[in-house]
Order: C-alpha cells, then sequence, then structure tokens
C-alpha cells in the first residue's frame, strides 16, 4: 500500500448474498460471497475502492416496511447501479467475501433491504483508486463521518495486518447517536480503554465518538474532536502521521483545512453521483489544483479517485 491503489481486473461479476442484517432504524450490513473469476479478482479489493451494484431486480418490501418518507420513491424503476466501497473483505481459499454497509435513504437501498442468503447480485468491481500509505508514516488517523465508516473500516483491518508498526486512532461522528452507523458502542471499561466502537476495537484500533448534540462521546462535530486531540499531542511526530477521512464534503473540507494547519500528510475519500463508475458519462467530476500552478482541472471521481491527496482538491464552499 506504499503507491496509490488501483486494480487492473475490474469486471462484471455475480456475487451471492451471505446475509442481510439490520444493525440500525436504517443501516444496514450485507455480506457477499464471490468465487472463481470474481472471487481472484475482489481478494486484492483496496481500502478506499469501491464497486458498482445492481439492485433493479430486488423486490420492493411490503408497505409496513417502508419508511414513510420514502413511501412513493419506494415505487420508482431503478435505472442506475449504486456505488459502495466495502467495510471489509476477506480472501479464503476458492472464495472472497466482502460485507458493505448501507443506509435505507432512497428507492434503490429500499430494495436492497429485500436481498436474502443465496440472492444473486450483479457487481462491477474494483473500481477506483484506494488509500496508500506514504513512506515514513507510523500514525494513521482515520476520521469518520457518518456513513464514511466502510472503507476506513477496512483500512484498520488492512493496515492491521500488514503495517504492524503504525499506530490508528479511529473518530468517528455523526449528527446524534442514531445516525452512527454501527452496531452498537463497548461497554464502560473498553470506553474509559479507549475503544468505544467494536468495528475497530476488533482490529485493536481506539476509537473516538462525537456528537454534534453531544448525545454520545465528545460534544460536538468530529473535526472538533480532531483538533482536541492535536491539541493534547503536542509530542506528536507529525512528518510520520497522516489522516485518512471519508464523509461530507464540508467534514472533509474542514480534515484538510486541519491538516495543512498540522502541516499532516491527509487523503480523502470523496463522494460524487456515478451514473456509471467506469469514466464513460463524465458526471463525477472533483475540482484540482494544479502542482505549481493557480490553474485547476477537473479529474473523475470513479477513475483518479475516489481517494485523493487533500492538497489537491478544490472544496465546495
Amino acid at each position: 500500500m506504499s503507491e496509490k491503489c488501483s486494480s487492473s481486473n475490474k469486471g462484471v461479476f455475480n456475487a451471492v448474498v451471505s446475509w442481510n442484517r439490520q444493525i440500525g432504524q436504517r443501516f444496514y450490513r450485507l455480506g457477499l460471497e464471490f468465487s472463481g473469476a470474481a472471487a481472484n479478482a475482489f481478494a486484492g479489493f483496496k481500502p478506499g475502492q469501491f464497486v458498482q451494484i445492481d439492485v433493479s431486480g430486488a423486490a420492493v418490501p411490503p408497505a409496513e416496511r417502508i419508511p414513510e418518507d420514502l413511501g412513493d420513491a419506494a415505487q420508482r424503476e431503478i435505472l442506475l447501479r449504486r456505488p459502495f466501497s466495502f467495510a471489509n473483505v476477506t480472501a479464503e481459499r476458492e472464495k472472497t467475501l466482502a460485507e458493505l454497509l448501507y443506509c435505507v435513504v432512497g428507492p434503490a437501498t429500499v430494495r436492497m433491504t429485500t436481498l436474502s442468503r443465496g440472492n444473486l447480485v450483479s457487481v462491477i468491481g474494483p473500481l477506483g483508486n484506494g488509500f496508500w500509505v506514504p513512506e515514513g508514516k507510523k500514525t494513521a488517523l482515520l476520521v469518520v463521518g457518518g456513513m464514511g465508516a466502510p472503507p476506513l473500516e477496512h483500512l484498520a483491518k488492512t493496515l492491521t495486518a500488514d503495517r504492524a508498526d503504525i499506530q490508528m486512532t479511529a473518530f468517528a461522528g455523526a449528527k446524534t447517536t442514531k445516525q452512527l452507523p454501527f452496531e452498537g458502542r463497548l461497554d464502560k471499561i473498553s470506553q474509559q480503554l479507549g475503544f468505544s466502537l467494536g468495528e475497530f476495537a476488533k482490529y485493536g484500533v481506539k476509537s473516538m465518538v462525537a456528537t454534534d448534540d453531544g448525545s454520545a462521546g465528545f460534544a460536538g462535530t468530529v473535526t472538533d474532536c480532531l483538533t482536541q486531540w492535536f491539541d493534547s499531542r503536542t509530542d506528536l511526530a507529525r512528518d510520520s502521521a497522516i489522516i485518512y477521512a471519508c464523509g461530507p464534503e464540508a467534514m472533509l473540507a474542514r480534515v484538510a483545512e486541519i491538516a495543512k494547519e498540522k502541516a499532516i500528510h491527509c487523503q480523502v475519500s470523496m463522494e460524487r453521483r456515478m451514473a456509471c463508475g467506469i469514466g464513460v458519462c463524465q458526471s463525477c467530476a472533483v475540482e484540482c489544483r494544479v502542482e505549481g500552478s493557480s490553474e485547476t482541472v477537473y479529474k473523475l471521481c470513479c477513475g483518479d479517485g475516489p481517494v485523493f491527496d487533500s492538497r489537491e482538491v478544490v472544496f465546495s464552499a
């Protein structure tokens, strides 16, 4: 992971649904199993890469299982695939297992709730460029905003396995406790030891929770929590530290500002609406700076990203 990660093995594959588990009011985790050529293609899936999933054939759930605000939207025809990052990838001898997190926010994700064990799902991937580790890094700060958790959970697993010399701390934020996309916080003793979230604790990664309304953990934004952490770490070797972030663009912009203020390398996973995910539609443009110039260019989130060096991105005001 010392260089920017992309994949030359992308293709259209079928995955078998292993499980589909509800973990919150609107949050679900979906398990997928790849075999044959698909298993080989996804065995090397890198944290921060993504897939395009076709759920047009999934059933519409019964009316009582559809959130009231999505009653009309749930009946719409699904024309386009939807992009997702994986929260976990496990390559076994003859198969590769993957896990994704999704939130029910529209007609496609409403239908995803009806997927069950044995169902087939068409997946395009692996797509895009994932996170990478520049030389000399010893401290990694993983900053999650809302639904930005999956690629950073996957990164925590990968760094734990491949880079035991890197110390990690995760920061996860949302507006309220109910909007944290995790299966629950750990017991008080674990929290006192710095392990708030099981999704990171299972890799030995300490974590901090922030909620805007103060209903859990730090009272304030996750970026305020990050700033406070920096203020308490005056001995941090900044040239050997790196921030990895995924979440809403306003949060990413603030994380990029903090990284610039602290002179710390930062990578951000950007999000755009993607009609195709393979660079044909050109709908996922990200404005980027040209090094050594005042000019900017537009790069594609699907092909050049979704992970970018934060110094490169021109964030929306």
